[in-house]
């Protein structure tokens, strides 16, 4: 069972996700957007925090539902979409239940991530689209300094899957609640082995060296 870890920190999360890094989250809705496409349908908002990203969700037509580990973000959530609270690789969903899943800024927020990626693709409906919108695995964490905008310096640290609250920016979030490294082989390897069919990947940065990976994977009919 995975342990909630943003409910100490979650009014200010709030802060930080709808002020202190809005022009950031608009690049991220933006590529939500390309990806996730437009509704109609049910999509699940997998790790939904806040719901930070729900109003994007209607504005593509699509119907929210939330499930998130954290009692203190749902707080915020509830007024934004119906939300259950659950762990991620245990989903109370049945399966093919739904057209749509997105999970966006929260995979390094869990242990095991495939496990989620597993669950997120017994809960799709054949032909149903899974979005991944997260850091970028390679240029990213506490292996990343990323402290001039021109490069990055990488350290050994890549290899390392462990949850560590090191971090370039001591201000930010994985400062606070730390963060689990998932290596893009073992991302992409988790898409294919959920029997998911990756058809889309897009890389996204406001300078020369991307910070966001996000991928659309779907379910075969």
């Amino acid at each position: 069972m995975t342990t909630a870890l943003y409910d100490d920190i979650a009014d200010w999360y709030e802060e930080y996700a709808t002020v202190g890094s809005a022009a950031y989250m608009d690049r991220v809705r933006s590529v939500l957007a390309e990806l996730l496409g437009t509704g109609p349908g049910r999509c699940l908002d997998l790790c939904c925090g806040t719901g930070a990203h729900v109003a994007e969700l209607h504005r593509l037509g699509w119907s929210p539902v939330g499930v998130d580990l954290s009692t203190g973000q749902l707080r915020h959530a509830r007024s934004r979409l119906p939300v259950a609270g659950a762990d991620a690789t245990a989903l109370p969903l049945a399966d093919g239940a739904l057209p749509a899943v997105v999970c966006v800024l929260a995979h390094t927020d869990m242990p095991d991530y495939p496990a989620a990626i597993a669950e997120a693709a017994r809960v799709l409906a054949p032909g149903g689209r899974l979005v991944h919108i997260g850091v970028h695995p390679c240029f990213v964490g506490a292996f990343a300094d990323r402290s001039e905008p021109e490069r990055i310096v990488i350290d050994g640290g890549y290899a390392t899957r462990e949850r560590t609250t090191r971090s370039w920016n001591a201000s930010g979030v994985r400062a606070r609640v730390g963060a689990w490294h998932l290596p893009l082989a073992d991302l992409l390897t988790a898409v294919a082995a959920a029997g998911l069919v990756l058809d889309r990947v897009v890389e996204s940065g406001s300078g020369p060296i991307p910070d966001v990976l996000a991928l659309r994977a779907t379910r075969p009919h």
